[in-house]
């Protein structure tokens, strides 16, 4: 098994995180950090706690490629891609997430998310709807209930086979956003099955400013965008829609009425970030690469 962890600046608590790896039930055989020209040291703390590090130049970063080249020089037969800021929430999350690969038509896992003692209600509501405490399994059947949510598959923790990813041909990349989502909809679309590992857990959630929110989905919007045959299979609103119900539940369940103000400067960020990110990315179209993906899989020639 190889962990996979794209980094920039992680910061003072990275050093916990490869520990808490190290220290699964099933541990990784190697994890391999891929860092972006980090000025606080992250690929020095990296390298004490044993872990192999490809430094690139920020500027060269993107969220498909970057993961990709770590992956072609890993060598386990699973791949668990993580994020810098996700914590395990026990010792049992690798062999928990990993355990459907085993069924060889699971082709993507993901990982519950866990708040963070410093979420707010609205972060906290959210990452409930998202990651409920049941495992399931989608399919393609599930893309008319679901919408894109079907598609959804998180690389803040999720793992894969190798035969997976290189009969993929890796993520999309370059891409700026929802590399995991779009590989995830091509395994669908396939034949393959996603399961959501509610028993595998790790902390992570985000306070988000307004800002960083319209800057979020107005890149979500441009992936989208530059990828027309996700929206044209599952339309976003849906999963938006679910959100927002679920947002207003928990303001009225805690009566903290204040907060519907900060609801509706969120939801118009948000809305306004996707609808010009996605405008923009129509316009730019798909990378060469993508493309090329998009028309191997079949995805594009049904359009």
């Amino acid at each position: 098994m190889s962990v996979i962890i794209p980094t920039w600046n992680a910061g003072p608590e990275f050093s916990e995180l490869l520990k808490s790896l190290r220290g699964q039930s099933v541990p990784p055989n190697e994890i391999i950090v891929i860092d972006s020209s980090s000025t606080d040291g992250t690929a020095d703390v990296a390298r004490a706690e044993g872990a192999a590090v490809i430094s690139i130049p920020q500027s060269e970063f993107d969220h498909g490629g970057a993961r990709n080249r770590a992956a072609n020089a890993s060598t386990g037969d699973l791949l668990v891609f993580m994020t810098q800021d996700a914590m395990p929430a026990d010792s049992f999350m690798l062999e928990s997430l990993v355990r459907p690969l085993a069924a060889k038509e699971v082709a993507y896992a993901y990982a519950r998310q866990l708040p963070r003692e410093d979420a707010n209600l609205l972060e906290r509501s959210s990452r409930e709807l998202n990651y409920p405490a049941e495992s399931m399994l989608k399919s393609e059947r599930d893309v008319q209930r679901l919408g894109i949510k079907a598609f959804f598959c998180s690389n803040v923790c999720s793992a894969m086979r190798r035969e997976t990813f290189v009969h993929m041909g890796g993520f999309d990349e370059p891409v700026m956003f929802n590399e995991d989502l779009l590989f995830s909809a091509r395994c669908m679309l396939q034949g393959g099955l996603i399961a959501y590992v509610a028993e595998a857990k790790v902390v992570h959630s985000h306070n988000f400013t307004l800002r960083k929110l319209y800057r979020r989905f107005y890149d979500n919007g441009v992936s989208i965008g530059q990828h027309p045959w996700i929206a044209v299979r599952a339309k976003a609103e849906k999963a938006g829609a679910g959100m927002l119900r679920a947002q207003i539940a928990a303001i009225c369940r805690e009566r903290k009425f204040g907060l519907f103000i900060r609801l509706f400067l969120e939801n118009a960020s948000k809305y306004i970030g996707y609808k010009l990110g996605m405008r923009a990315g129509l316009k730019v179209g798909a990378p060469d690469s993508a493309r090329k993906l998009d028309d191997r899989n079949g995805t594009t020639a049904a359009l």
